[in-house]
């Protein structure tokens, strides 16, 4: 059996899936792309070929090898995209959540029958359908839990709105010694920069209570005031549009004080080993070209 176990980001990682790019498919027509940055590639011709993406993806699994994590990878499925595997499911203390992912991602989480055959049945569960939510979404942080949303009336025309009220009611009933906070965020099916996948595009905590921020992607400036007054203004990092769009937000922590990077961030990576934080930078620009990088391809099922 498995013994899942996460509160936080940045505690000392033991075991994760990890997505793959094999047999990832061929590149989808624009009306098929669910977020602008693939959209963008497609357009530009610069969408990733899948070999790169398969060694980026391997140079990522090598980096946690070295810290002696157990790294669990999906079984494949042909001509299908399942590279970001945090969407598919989250954990929450000692409980795997199973996402209400778009209909087109919907056979991913097939992929990890195995480990979910590990999990106690008791520790698993599964939202009704009117709830919509997808790991990106969810960040642990203690006794808190930041959830990423969008509550507009056109909520249903967005593809890259991905998470519902009726999701954070859903999760706040089952956790209730948590401190659930939601967060509304920049919506567009069309533009990088203007658009917020998940809530781990735009923010994310580090090390010990620092945080990386992009303060623009906040529809409802208070909700990130708050994110200030909670870490101090000195704890956090600003960074802008162009740079979330660029997935700035979406390295990944192995200890409290390592993190894999993606090597072009060259004022991220120099904060963050201004906090004497090991950077394990890696290349996995190509990855990030369909709107996601590092923690958007893992979902960890233990820390310490």
């Amino acid at each position: 059996m498995l013994k899942l176990n996460v509160n936080n980001e940045t505690s000392k990682l033991l075991a994760v899936l990890l997505g793959t790019a094999k047999s990832n498919g061929s590149i989808p027509t624009l009306e098929e792309c669910y977020d602008p940055k693939s959209r963008e590639n497609i357009l530009n011709k610069t969408y990733p070929t899948e070999n790169d993406m398969i060694n980026e993806m391997n140079q990522f699994e090598q980096v946690l090898c070295k810290y002696e994590v157990n790294v669990i990878r999906p079984d494949i499925i042909n001509n299908y995209n399942q590279i970001f595997s945090r969407d598919v499911g989250f954990v929450i203390e000692d409980y795997f959540i199973i996402s209400n992912i778009l209909p087109e991602r919907s056979k991913e989480i097939l992929a990890i029958d195995k480990v979910i055959d590990l999990i106690p049945k008791n520790k698993i569960i599964k939202l009704p359908k009117e709830c919509h939510v997808e790991g990106g979404d969810v960040i642990l942080h203690n006794d808190y839990i930041f959830i990423g949303t969008y509550d507009g009336d056109d909520y249903s025309n967005y593809k890259t709105a991905r998470t519902n009220y009726k999701a954070i009611k859903f999760l706040k009933e089952k956790f209730i010694e948590k401190k659930i906070i939601s967060f509304d965020l920049i919506k567009s099916d069309l533009e990088p920069t203007k658009n917020a996948l998940h809530l781990d595009c735009c923010l994310q905590p580090v090390g010990n209570n620092k945080l990386v921020a992009c303060p623009d992607a906040f529809l409802k400036r208070d909700q990130y005031e708050w994110l200030i007054d909670y870490f101090g203004e000195e704890n956090i990092l600003e960074i802008s549009l162009s740079e979330m769009s660029e997935m700035n937000c979406n390295f990944f922590s192995i200890d409290t004080n390592i993190v894999v990077s993606e090597k072009s961030f060259t004022k991220l990576n120099s904060w963050l080993r201004s906090f004497d934080i090991t950077v394990e930078e890696i290349n996995y620009k190509e990855i990030s070209k369909q709107g996601g990088l590092l923690r958007c391809s893992t979902l960890p099922l233990i820390r310490e």
